[in-house]
């Protein structure tokens, strides 16, 4: 008679349930897997035989039997060595060796030939699918037990052995759940030292302290040795920890690429920093079975750019669509997925290609045409996504600048986080967590703005010609701004800081 378990397959970043079906009939020894399964799962067949007969039971060779494994459903790929342990465990319960009721329960692990269970990705993704369809018991590599504790209402299982699970099935050696062990406080290694010894640049430092305020996303103009790059890298030290639901979204997508390291839920924003070579599926996700690309692992955290205009034109096209989302979709072949985007753009990028356009102490050497070549593999549409655009000019090394204290730098870590603070009760209700997150939809609601504040905004949008996308962004940069300072209402001087943020005459003019 055939049995059958449960066990989980991983799209995105998303789980689904996978029904593994074991049956078998008399005859000449056969061990199949039917389902679409991939190169690493039809392998699965000797290391599961191996390790079954490693552990003092009886393997499929043994016996004269036709044995079908079938996943279902049987038109969705199945991918990686996360199908040894229900496959195994299915193949001894059909000929059984062990006995157990499989309705409750889910099965994930790759096995080694001794019968060791080896973690695998996607872990936090199956036990939240779990809890969802209401399973009660999930059966893991003991490695990955720490990141599918996060998730409540569901008991979790570690394993290392396939007989250590035996055992436990069979009431012999029941094993205890574990528990989801709350992380201590973090504590910032240095201080903040990479925000605090950089000399000067105050305008950037302020530019910096909003952006993370805020989670707006910004871009950084200024000739070769300015401290574009230091300054990026810096925002790192002032953004906030995760809160827990952020957690849970980051943890989600680096445990479907197996880069939680055994952690169990990460509590440090991201910093990615792809090269400029970077290809766009690359960096959006894609592949043949699409996968998560630099944007979804920068959610909640920093993407940086460095050198924005080496970029090639179309992986930078790339972005518009999560900049202004916070998600991409990534279609393919085989399938369409949406992943999570919602990430801080850094971008940094010099006036022209030598870098010295604009500069008293140096000589451009780059001719108009040139110049205007450079600027224009950065587009309006994608200028008109990024928040904060300032120019990072040079500093000389005759010029005295004190290091920050950690005094100074601890208020500016407070306020950032009392603005933040001021915006998750805002939001409270919603799935919004920062004021660069707030929709046309609701851009009136909790971006209220004083008469004159409004009578000045308005002045600056018919001036300069700007988009509604740019009217928005300002709106949403004095919120910001006004949280900083602790106000409800939207005031004109926080409309004029706005303001100065957003238009950078340098950056987009074709003279200074």
């Amino acid at each position: 008679m055939s049995v059958r378990l449960f066990s989980a397959s991983i799209n995105g970043i998303d789980a689904q349930l996978i029904e593994v079906e074991v049956d078998s009939t008399p005859g000449l020894h056969a061990f199949n897997i039917v389902g679409l399964p991939d190169k690493a799962v039809q392998e699965s067949k000797e290391r599961i035989a191996s390790a079954i007969r490693s552990n003092g039971l009886i393997p499929p060779s043994a016996k004269h039997k036709k044995i079908i494994i079938n996943l279902a459903p049987a038109d969705i790929r199945k991918e990686g060595p996360a199908y040894d342990l229900p496959i195994a465990v299915g193949y001894l319960l059909e000929t059984g060796q062990v006995k157990f009721n499989t309705e409750d329960k889910i099965f994930l692990g790759e096995l080694s030939l001794n019968g060791a269970i080896k973690p695998v990705n996607g872990v936090l993704s199956a036990a939240i699918l779990s809890k969802n369809l209401g399973l009660k018991e999930i059966f893991i590599p003991t490695a990955n037990t720490g990141e599918a504790s996060i998730v409540g209402d569901i008991k979790v299982f570690g394993v290392s052995t396939i007989t250590e699970l035996i055992e436990h099935l069979s009431g012999i050696r029941p094993l205890k759940p574990v528990k989801y062990k709350i992380p201590g406080p973090t504590v910032s290694k240095d201080d903040g030292e990479a925000f605090r010894l950089i000399k000067g640049q105050e305008t950037a430092k302020h530019a910096l302290m909003v952006a993370a305020a805020g989670g707006h996303n910004i871009l950084m103009s200024g000739p070769p040795g300015s401290g574009k790059t230091l300054l990026a890298k810096a925002l790192a030290d002032l953004m906030p920890d995760l809160s827990f639901p952020e957690a849970i979204e980051v943890t989600r997508i680096y445990s479907s690429m197996g880069l939680v390291n055994g952690s169990s839920l990460m509590s440090e924003r991201p910093f990615r920093s792809p090269h400029h070579t970077t290809s766009a599926p690359a960096m959006v996700g894609g592949g043949t079975n699409p996968k998560p690309g630099e944007i979804s692992l920068s959610h909640r955290g920093i993407l940086f750019l460095d050198e924005l205009p080496e970029f090639p034109r179309h992986v930078l096209e790339s972005l518009r669509e999560p900049l202004e989302e916070g998600v991409i979709t990534v279609s393919r072949a085989a399938g369409s997925i949406r992943l999570p985007a919602k990430f801080t753009l850094v971008g940094a990028m010099n006036p022209c290609p030598c870098g010295n356009y604009g500069e008293p102490r140096a000589n451009c050497v780059c001719s108009p045409m040139n110049i205007i070549h450079y600027r224009k593999k950065i587009s309006g549409p994608l200028l008109d996504r990024i928040d904060i655009q300032i120019n990072v000019p040079r500093e000389t090394a005759t010029t005295t600048h004190e290091p920050m204290s950690v005094k100074k730098f601890n208020e500016i870590r407070e306020k950032i986080a009392s603005a933040r603070a001021i915006q998750l009760a805002r939001f409270k209700n919603s799935k919004i967590f920062t004021n660069a997150e707030i929709s046309y939809r609701n851009i009136d609601k909790w971006c209220q703005l004083e008469p004159e504040a409004e009578k000045l905004l308005q002045s600056a949008v018919a001036s300069k010609s700007l988009s509604f996308r740019a009217y928005h962004k300002i709106k949403k940069l004095s919120r910001t701004i006004a949280d900083l300072e602790s106000s409800e209402l939207i005031k004109p001087q926080h409309v004029a800081e706005a303001i100065s943020l957003k238009i950078n005459e340098k950056l987009l003019g074709e003279g200074n």
